[in-house]
């Protein structure tokens, strides 16, 4: 929880008494709600505090005792556990919590599944007519689904192009399972070069220190596609 100087304030006032730019609704209204903190959304959701603690140290409370990641797991019993929340706010909070999951299990469900070359290739389909080198990374989860694609570098590639810094660093970040790259040859053969295979192998190396799965590397031009993988080159 982050309380701004106006802590002290909140603390010893009634909400209704709050100024209005201080009320989670009232600044969600405002500014929006992307603009409120984590406790006071919550405050939102609590409506009312107890006695003797108001709606935002209520939801402040809270969130000292159960942060974001584990408040999501707490069952009925548990929330009635804690002092403050009676059956109507668990019953509220933990439909808030059903919706969260319900609409984070949709997401994921939406996201595309590459599980062979032509899946990749699928992807990719704006670079295979680029007049320049595109070299492309795309990071899976743990379903194999890609969880985000990213322009790793645009020219003549060379080792000192695609270094595996900017490779891994999203991967890194995004917790990501597992790395595809692939790259275009504007000539139209899709055969690999030296070039690509010594790129390869340097990334499989790093992928192997990093523990990250490094599934494959396609080459594709308008002509096809190459599987350096199933080239036997990895």
């Amino acid at each position: 929880m982050d309380f701004s100087i106006n802590d002290k304030i909140v603390k010893i006032m009634k909400i209704k008494d709050l100024p209005k730019h201080l009320r989670p609704r009232e600044k969600m209204i405002e500014k929006g709600v992307e603009n409120l903190k984590d406790v006071e959304l919550l405050a939102i959701i609590l409506r009312t505090g107890k006695k003797g603690k108001n709606v935002i140290e209520l939801a402040g409370y809270i969130l000292r005792k159960y942060p974001m990641k584990k408040l999501l797991d707490l069952d009925y019993e548990t929330l009635l556990k804690i002092d403050g929340i009676d059956s109507g706010k668990a019953c509220v909070l933990l439909s808030s919590f059903e919706i969260v999951k319900r609409s984070l299990k949709k997401l994921d469900n939406d996201l595309p599944v590459v599980d062979s070359p032509q899946d990749v290739v699928d992807q990719l389909t704006e670079f295979r007519n680029k007049k320049k080198e595109y070299f492309v990374a795309l990071y899976l989860n743990a379903r194999n689904q890609i969880i985000q694609k990213e322009i790793i570098a645009i020219g003549i590639l060379n080792a000192s192009m695609v270094h595996p810094r900017e490779v891994f660093e999203p991967a890194i970040r995004l917790h990501a399972s597992a790395i595809i790259v692939a790259h275009n040859h504007p000539s139209g053969d899709p055969k690999p070069s030296v070039p690509d295979i010594k790129i390869t192998k340097q990334l499989k190396d790093s992928a192997n220190i990093l523990a990250i799965d490094f599934v494959d590397h396609i080459v594709l031009s308008k002509s096809g596609f190459v599987s350096m993988k199933s080239m036997g080159l990895l």
